[in-house]
């Protein structure tokens, strides 16, 4: 370890309500000062010569990619910088206090309502991938908006998104001039909107062995909405820092390449013909989607999730229909119930019938809401389980097109 970096507990202030925001994630930013080094001292997974299955064994080609990974080469580690913040439980925590076990480190906005949320749900469902070798991994976050250093905040939002009862995650902050002197540390680019209060910043994951190095550099974006696959390699790659006797077989589906799946990142979409719902002698067909970004959104109107989620769908269409288009795909479910839903919603996006379930099961679908991103060419850009916000979709779709951002 390095010097280490202290801050004292601190509170927010009061500034009520503030303003909507919509970030744009600064990766490339703020991988500059990392990619200097890598040069020197990384090799990618799969890279000739290199011998990177020493240090991530369990990890293929398709989850590196996933994670956008650069391992460190054997005896080319950097020592991780110490430093010492406030838990969400108002507890002392350093760094250092994690040597021996494998430590997942991120910097997130702990008033993010979309980037950030991304990332919340996929350390909830690798925790639990990693079965008992859970015990050896820490989640460690370190608080990227300094207008909100309060650890108030911090337990909030760790509350919000799942993560509180959540033993190894841990989420930190400090005093607005500290935080910044870890960002520094490690390379982290923030910017700050002082009219709105709000920040962008730039997305790595850093992956610290049980010595206390760095071992490999990722990044959590778009890719992490792909929850089941992302949170899966998310576990391999802090399962394989482990000491073989501490790791575990990890679960949840291993990343497949495009090609080795009909509904994988970058295969072309399963092709469908639907009846629109409410009006069965009128068709929708896929092939009309060419040309354009689309959102594909499978729900029902018996799914709980589905029905808090589709004001979210439907807004983010009155902000992207003109440039994107939507289809409401209804799974399984009696139309005269899907229709009164949707009239209550005011659904003004399209919606077909997917009565026995077939498109559903083609886009390989566990559970609903579900909601796929398709890109121009019809390839498949985005694949998330569960609900969405509006800010996480609008987030998801305006970073696969910049050509959609909002001026």
């Amino acid at each position: 370890m390095t010097e280490t970096l202290e801050a004292p507990p601190a509170s927010d202030p009061q500034p009520g309500p503030r303003p909507a925001r919509r970030p744009i994630v600064l990766a490339v930013l703020g991988v500059g000062l990392a990619a200097i080094l890598a040069v020197v001292l990384f090799v990618g997974i799969g890279t000739p010569g290199g011998n990177a299955g020493d240090v991530a064994p369990g990890i293929n080609n398709t989850s590196s990619d996933l994670l956008n990974l650069d391992v460190f080469a054997p005896g080319g580690t950097l020592p991780a910088t110490n430093f010492t913040l406030t838990d969400q439980h108002g507890r002392r925590v350093s760094l250092a206090q994690f040597r021996g076990d494998s430590v997942v480190l991120s910097f997130n906005d702990d008033r993010c309502t979309d980037i950030c949320t991304l990332l919340a749900q996929d350390v909830v469902v690798a925790d639990r991938d990693l079965g008992p070798a859970a015990r050896h991994v820490v989640f460690l976050s370190v608080n990227a908006n300094p207008f909100y250093p309060g650890v108030a905040t911090v337990a909030s939002w760790s509350d919000q998104h799942g993560l509180d009862h959540q033993r190894n995650w841990v989420f930190v902050t400090g005093s607005p001039s500290q935080l910044r002197r870890v960002w520094r540390a490690y390379g982290v680019e923030v910017e700050l909107d002082q009219a709105t209060r709000s920040v962008v910043h730039s997305t790595e994951l850093y992956f610290i062995g049980p010595d206390g190095t760095q071992r490999a550099i990722g990044s959590f974006g778009t890719a992490s909405a792909d929850t089941a696959i992302y949170s899966r390699a998310l576990a391999q790659m802090a399962d394989d820092l482990l000491p073989a006797s501490e790791r575990a077989t990890v679960g949840g589906p291993s990343a497949e390449p495009p090609g080795q799946s009909s509904a994988a990142i970058g295969a072309k979409v399963p092709a469908f013909d639907l009846p629109y719902l409410g009006s069965p002698l009128r068709r929708f067909r896929s092939s009309s989607l060419a040309g354009r970004d689309a959102v594909l959104n499978f729900w029902s109107s018996t799914c709980t999730a589905c029905v808090r989620e589709m004001p979210a769908i439907e807004q983010a269409y009155r902000d992207l229909g003109t440039r994107v288009d939507f289809v409401g795909v209804d799974v399984s479910d009696r139309a005269s119930a899907a229709e009164a839903f949707a009239r209550r919603v005011g659904v003004s996006y399209p919606l077909v019938s997917d009565s026995s379930g077939e498109v559903a099961a083609s886009y390989q679908i566990p559970a609903l809401p579900f909601t796929a991103i398709i890109g121009p060419r019809g390839g498949l850009e985005t694949l998330h389980p569960g609900a969405m916000t509006t800010e996480q979709l609008e987030y998801l779709i305006e970073n696969l097109d910049p050509a959609l951002r909002h001026p």
